[in-house]
């Protein structure tokens, strides 16, 4: 795959990898997860693993096994956060086991991560409770690593994939509830079907819950909902299958938007935000 100049902006950077919708909420909406990856024989054929966050935010640490671990929200330079992670990750390669990416430094042939990764595995995700991933295995377990790893798993918000909607996330954020399912559809086609629904008053995801708005996030929509307080994943999962059918239907109409529709589209364009 081409890779851009690296000051170029992608606004779309996991496009062409495998579970690229789950990349996205990696980056964007979970606070503790992993996915196992391999690169190419090129890159050493090096596992991987795809980290949503590392201590003190490195981009990248080469394990003491020879293995590689990056973290997926980490700051990196340039405009495609796909050459940084891929630059990050042949940088982790080049180490000496156990040591970590403290910086990541862009080249003119840093590659991405659609170059360096074998893309043929299948990306599982896995949602964690705990930080525990961050401990090598082999590293002594002092009470300092204790403590940090007791203190960043105090700030995790409690998060759950939801079953029956694929990509959709659960999150407990304290005084609210929310569910927000990554897309890969055109933004206006998302909006148009929410709009379908709202002027149907279906687009509830679940008793009690309500359309807040979406956002888009590395090129992906992301519709949001508010939950009841104490719903929990189970109530959206309860009602997951039914409201994904009734969206998809939507979502599939050629039909020009009623002049209710289209009233209804007004209020929901104004609530879109957008995060590179």
């Amino acid at each position: 795959m081409s890779s851009p100049s690296r000051n170029e902006l992608v606004r779309r950077p996991f496009e062409g990898l495998p579970n690229e919708q789950d990349l996205v909420a990696m980056r964007q909406l979970i606070p503790a997860a992993t996915m196992s990856a391999r690169t190419t024989e090129e890159y050493g054929a090096v596992d991987v693993e795809l980290a949503t966050i590392l201590p003190m935010a490195w981009p990248a640490v080469r394990r003491t096994d020879g293995t590689v671990t990056v973290g997926v929200q980490a700051p990196f330079p340039g405009g495609d956060l796909s050459r940084g992670l891929g630059q990050a990750i042949r940088q982790a390669v080049a180490l000496e086991p156990g040591s970590p990416i403290t910086s990541v430094t862009l080249e003119d042939d840093s590659p991405r991560l659609q170059d360096v990764l074998d893309l043929s595995g299948d990306f599982a995700i896995r949602v964690q409770d705990t930080f525990e991933f961050w401990l090598d295995p082999s590293a002594e377990r002092t009470g300092e690593i204790e403590q940090a790893i007791t203190q960043a798993n105090d700030s995790i918000m409690p998060t759950r994939p939801v079953e029956g909607l694929p990509h959709a996330y659960w999150v407990d954020a304290g005084p609210k509830e929310h569910v927000r399912w990554v897309l890969d559809a055109d933004e206006d086609r998302v909006i148009d079907a929410v709009t379908r629904l709202h002027a149907r008053r279906e687009s509830a995801l679940c008793e009690g819950a309500k359309y807040v708005g979406s956002f888009r996030a590395e090129g992906l929509s992301i519709p949001v909902w508010d939950l009841p307080k104490g719903a929990g994943v189970e109530a959206a999962e309860a009602e997951a299958e039914a409201f994904r059918a009734r969206f998809e239907e939507a979502l599939t109409s050629t039909e020009p938007l009623t002049a209710m529709e289209r009233r209804a589209r007004g209020g929901i364009v104004a609530r879109q935000v957008t995060l590179r």
